[in-house]
């Protein structure tokens, strides 16, 4: 035989890509991605249901009277307090979204465009700090506003980013100030 036919003879085309498995692997991914998906958000709802005993959440009052701080930033969620990973979803508590804060001598007035807005009375509020992180969202130190309020029987952590992080000492201060005259009133 002649070394031409020889060679010829040794070389094979290169294999044809198996379309036919390939989908089949898409379609597997794509189905499982899916499922994942569907189970996280039937964990949400889960979620909402064991919280289903959390009061309704109090509006704003017709008249809360002049705007003592304003501040518009980002609103990250609310855990119970204490507890930053353990994120309350109930009554829309759990949706991200951009805030409108204000602080008025009546309480403060958390307006949230796309999810519930909702008012916390200046009698309620426990505590104000900067902190670094709350369930879903970790920042530097001292980068989240974190408001601790009473609701219903639970004390609950409310997040907040100022789109200028130099207002949260001053919101910080004015908090605990109205909350420490609440209290000492309170006593009397």
């Amino acid at each position: 035989m002649t070394p031409v036919i020889l060679l010829a003879a040794g070389k094979e085309s290169a294999e044809v890509t198996d379309w036919a498995a390939r989908i089949g692997w898409v379609v597997g991914l794509g189905l499982f991605v899916a499922l994942v998906y569907w189970l996280m958000r039937e964990g949400w709802k889960w979620r909402g249901t064991l919280q289903g005993d959390l009061p309704e959440l109090p509006s704003a009052p017709d008249d809360p009277g002049p705007a003592r701080l304003v501040l518009s930033g980002r609103y990250h969620g609310s855990t119970t307090a204490g507890q930053w990973l353990d994120r309350i979803v109930a009554h829309g508590l759990g949706t991200r979204s951009r805030v409108e804060l204000t602080l008025t001598d009546a309480g403060l007035d958390v307006v949230r465009p796309g999810a519930a807005d909702f008012f916390v009375p200046v009698a309620a509020l426990r505590e104000a700090r900067l902190d670094k992180g709350i369930a879903g969202k970790v920042l530097t130190e001292g980068g989240l506003l974190v408001v601790t309020w009473a609701h219903g029987d639970k004390l609950i952590d409310s997040g907040f980013r100022s789109d200028h992080a130099a207002e949260h000492n001053e919101w910080v201060a004015t908090l605990n100030d109205m909350i420490n005259k609440t209290e000492t009133e309170g006593a009397r």
